[in-house]
């Protein structure tokens, strides 16, 4: 049985330059949360546009995106023999690729169309071979506004999730199911200075197993310091609540330090981030949507 290490993702270089001075050929006003518009790309339409003009939340953890975390809680699906709690590796896999902008009236204004992909995968560390627990895989078309500091993301993505080999050889009693849906999300969002909240909710539509949720409100708040320089302070609360939990929220908090390296001519910048991140409510994690569980731990966050 092939064996999947947890720390492959941590393998990517992030030894880098973190304090690279800027060049002459930069972006436009470039927003706290992302790279910016490229002034080559501010006005009309601009196929493959490299970058977005909705900011990716900070602590939804399912929002797409390249990351490695060290978690460690109460997780229901585990077995802890000593109640001290159960230590995961927690990997993800994502990427946003713009396929169409019409930019206007002013930069970092527009509406882009973009498709996005994402794997999340967790591991527990506490078995000898550092089982896979469970992976979930994302595709979606995310539809995106900004005018000024005001941005709307519409997305029709599908999740299906499948647990993991090594986790279902553990017991007869572990039952697999087919889960897979497929949602519409709306988001809209509101930059005000070094704030930003947001609030929404999601319509799954095809569902399996029908005992997943068919509504999901989400919501939540984020702080960027500003990337005067390479460095700025981000965090964030994200909380979504359904009515399958009687409306109990899963809370999801981040904060850490975000650390950009800008590229020479029109590229865009480099993001590594490091976080401490904590979670309590149902669980995000695809085949364990009823259970509830809670952690504690610390993450590198990478944007290309």
């Amino acid at each position: 049985m092939t064996r999947v290490s947890p720390f492959v993702s941590a393998s990517v270089v992030i030894g880098f330059a973190l304090f690279a001075t800027d060049s002459a050929a930069q972006t436009l006003d470039a927003p706290r949360c992302g790279a910016g518009v490229h002034e080559s790309e501010a006005l009309g339409t601009v196929g493959f546009p490299e970058d977005q003009i909705f900011c990716p939340t900070v602590a939804d953890p399912k929002e797409a995106r390249s990351f490695v975390s060290l978690l460690r809680g109460t997780f229901r699906s585990l077995d802890d023999p000593s109640g001290k709690g159960t230590t995961i590796a927690s990997v993800g896999l994502g990427d946003n690729f713009g396929l169409v902008r019409w930019g206007g009236p002013a930069p970092n204004e527009g509406v882009q169309l973009d498709v996005i992909g994402s794997i999340f995968a967790q591991f527990d560390l506490g078995a000898p071979s550092n089982d896979l627990i469970n992976a979930d895989y994302l595709i979606g078309l995310p539809f995106t506004f900004r005018r000024s500091g005001f941005s709307t993301r519409i997305r029709i993505y599908h999740q299906s999730s499948h647990l993991g080999d090594e986790y279902l050889l553990r017991s007869e009693d572990i039952e697999r199911e087919n889960l897979s849906f497929e949602s519409v999300e709306l988001l809209a969002s509101q930059e005000v200075g070094p704030l930003r909240v947001y609030a929404g909710g999601e319509q799954i539509f095809r569902r399996e197993p029908d005992t997943l949720p068919s509504k999901v409100f989400h919501g939540g708040a984020e702080f960027r310091s500003g990337r005067a320089g390479s460095i700025q302070l981000v965090g964030g609360l994200d909380v979504k609540t359904t009515a399958l939990h009687d409306w109990s929220p899963a809370v999801s908090g981040r904060v850490g330090l975000e650390f950009a390296r800008r590229g020479s001519g029109d590229h865009p910048a480099r993001l590594v981030t490091l976080m401490i991140e904590l979670y309590e409510g149902p669980s995000p994690y695809g085949q364990f949507f009823q259970d509830d569980i809670s952690y504690v731990g610390v993450g590198l966050h990478f944007g290309l």
